[in-house]
């Protein structure tokens, strides 16, 4: 699938972009969530400056990516050593 161009708007700001004709959802939604958790901090945070608002946003989801980051390297940890403990076992099983 060949590229495309698409405009996307992020704190009032439009941002021309050439994509990946699979990849336009994807960016669509993540600057839906970059501007709804925008509003939400103009909402609850007396904060009207956008870069702020924006760098409140980066916060979050960098935070957010790190947390996942563990979470799957914990995850991946934890389903090798099922799999080496299974591995131990189908060997023992089958060399009796």
């Amino acid at each position: 699938m060949g590229e495309i161009s698409i405009k996307i708007n992020i704190a009032d700001r439009v941002y021309p972009l050439k994509v990946n004709m699979e990849e336009e959802e994807i960016i669509r939604r993540a600057a839906k969530l970059i501007n709804d958790r925008i509003k939400e901090y103009q909402e609850n945070y007396a904060v009207r400056d956008k870069q702020d608002l924006l760098s409140m946003c980066v916060l979050h989801y960098a935070t957010s990516t790190i947390k996942a980051e563990k979470r799957v390297t914990v995850e991946d940890t934890a389903v090798t050593e099922k799999v080496y403990q299974l591995d131990n076992l189908l060997t023992e099983f089958f060399s009796k």
